[in-house]
């Protein structure tokens, strides 16, 4: 079998972080997806859909196939030498959140058997850590909704050229959390915040007026000219390494001044460079 125009996202991670989801934007993009296919049958699924036509491929790998994933390094080792190279994308989320949405839809856990909710979630981790570490792509969907999600699975996979690095730029509010699936965290905290302005604590970062204060900063240029050089160096290297899809979070103290406009500078920055970049506002929630 020979089918190296052949793409291939295994669609995996935890209960409840949105599997179904990320499958669906994917058939809107025109992949075939199959939900829950045997790892062992992973090969034969691609021969036929190939042979059908078909050049995107995209298989939902969850824990109902449990019995069988000691067999998925075995099962991309042979599309790897058919010239297939399989991405995996991991979806995540906090043990809150999954037991939120697992109580919402009333269903129980795969993992759960008599005992505890958690106990499940649990379990599904720990099942689940090998894929999670050679995951392409985590993203973390315990505070966002399902259009973000959508979107940033359309954004990362959505190009005819699997090689380019897509990069996603994040900001956030180190009050919430960093975020889990950031490949680098960087701090703008060191900026003076512009919430102390009384007629800028109502705006955003994505106001003219919040933004030009922003990077009106002595330090607002140098350090973004220090980071641009630092993604300059480090995205070829990523592009060498195979690794095709990068997050960059930025965070100050909420997440809707600083990093907002820090963000969004830095993102412009690099696509005047050449570069496909994604920007997230992840404690705003707005894309």
């Amino acid at each position: 079998m020979s089918v190296p125009s052949t793409r291939f996202v295994a669609i995996t991670g935890m209960s409840g972080a949105g599997r179904r989801t990320a499958a669906h934007a994917l058939e809107d993009l025109g992949w075939y997806v199959v939900d829950n296919l045997p790892p062992t049958l992973l090969d034969e699924l691609v021969q036929t859909v190939t042979d059908s036509g078909f050049d995107k491929v995209a298989v939902v790998l969850d824990v109902r196939t449990r019995s069988e994933f000691d067999q998925i390094p075995a099962a991309f080792d042979a599309l790897n030498a058919h010239g297939v190279w399989p991405q995996i994308l991991f979806l995540e989320a906090s043990d809150q959140v999954i037991v939120k949405r697992q109580e919402h839809v009333r269903r129980p856990h795969p993992l759960q058997g008599d005992g505890r909710l958690l106990d499940g979630i649990r379990r599904e981790r720990h099942l689940l850590a090998t894929l999670r570490g050679a995951a392409d792509l985590v993203i973390d969907t315990s505070d966002i909704n399902v259009h973000q999600l959508a979107n940033r699975v359309a954004y990362a996979f959505n190009t005819s050229d699997d090689r380019e690095l897509r990069l996603t730029v994040m900001s956030f509010g180190f009050k919430n959390g960093i975020p889990i699936d950031a490949d680098m965290v960087l701090d703008v905290r060191f900026l003076p915040n512009p919430h102390w302005v009384p007629e800028l604590r109502p705006q955003t970062g994505l106001s003219k007026s919040v933004s030009s204060y922003v990077l009106g900063q002595d330090a607002a240029g140098p350090w973004l000219d220090s980071v641009e050089a630092m993604l300059r160096t480090v995205m070829p290297g990523y592009e060498r390494e195979g690794k095709r899809l990068a997050t960059v979070a930025v965070g100050c103290t909420g997440g809707k001044h600083r990093s907002t406009a820090m963000s969004e500078e830095l993102s412009r920055r690099l696509r005047e460079a050449g570069y496909g970049v994604h920007v997230l506002h992840r404690d705003l929630g707005l894309e």
